[in-house]
């Protein structure tokens, strides 16, 4: 089986949320793949951002894949009002509840791609028997709750053994925290094709600079895989 294309899913939660469904259309404009959305409830991470009303808002606004990562716990009484609010995928922490198998049957069902997370301290090892649920994993290259901070260099390592793991199956990797145009090439040589990058395209929210920075990160990224 060949790769899975890139693709470049800026993270709104570095955009202006003053105008939030301009900085969306913004990105779509600029050439982004997906629009990927952090769900925080000061609970499972130290910081709260939004829910699905949020979603539901900026839906109208794009037609681009909705990348919704649940950094909330517990997850599954919250799947099917993010389902309804507009997510594509919904990725859910393997950290955050006791019955993963569960919460990926239920993302499923719900019609909607199924990914899991996983933090820093978290072993790829555990995915490996619901690797059959799930669509995409999201491998945390920053402590969850923040955006801003600086990749974590182990995180190139956790992506070779990932993409070992998923082998042959269509399961989208997928880079979450610290990603520049200037680590996206190792980034996607490890393994990665999905690279979140919030602060590296929206620093400044200037609208004119995020297809440029997207176009930069996406060349690097490519190279990579060269």
């Amino acid at each position: 089986m060949t790769d899975l294309p890139i693709k470049i899913a800026p993270s709104i939660l570095s955009a202006d949320f003053a105008r939030l469904g301009d900085e969306v259309k913004a990105i779509d404009d600029a050439g982004c793949d997906w629009v990927h959305i952090d769900i925080m409830d000061g609970h499972f991470v130290p910081n709260i951002s939004f829910g699905p009303i949020v979603i539901d808002a900026i839906r109208p606004v794009t037609k681009k894949f909705f990348d919704v990562h649940l950094m909330i716990a517990p997850t599954d009484m919250y799947l099917e009002a993010f389902a309804k609010a507009g997510a594509d995928a919904i990725s859910v922490h393997a950290e955050a509840g006791p019955h993963l198998d569960r919460s990926l049957q239920a993302i499923r069902n719900l019609g909607k791609k199924a990914g899991v997370a996983l933090n820093p301290a978290t072993p790829v090892s555990a995915i490996e028997n619901v690797l059959d649920r799930i669509d995409l994993i999201v491998l945390m290259s920053v402590n969850p709750g923040f955006g801003g901070q600086a990749f974590i260099p182990q995180t190139l390592e956790k992506l070779r053994q990932a993409k070992a793991l998923v082998g042959n199956r269509p399961i989208d990797i997928e880079v979450d925290g610290g990603v520049t145009e200037d680590n996206a090439e190792q980034i996607a040589a490890a393994g990665a094709n999905v690279l979140v990058a919030g602060s590296s395209v929206y620093k400044g929210n200037v609208p004119s600079t995020y297809g440029p920075r997207i176009e930069a990160i996406r060349n690097a990224a490519n190279k990579g895989r060269a």
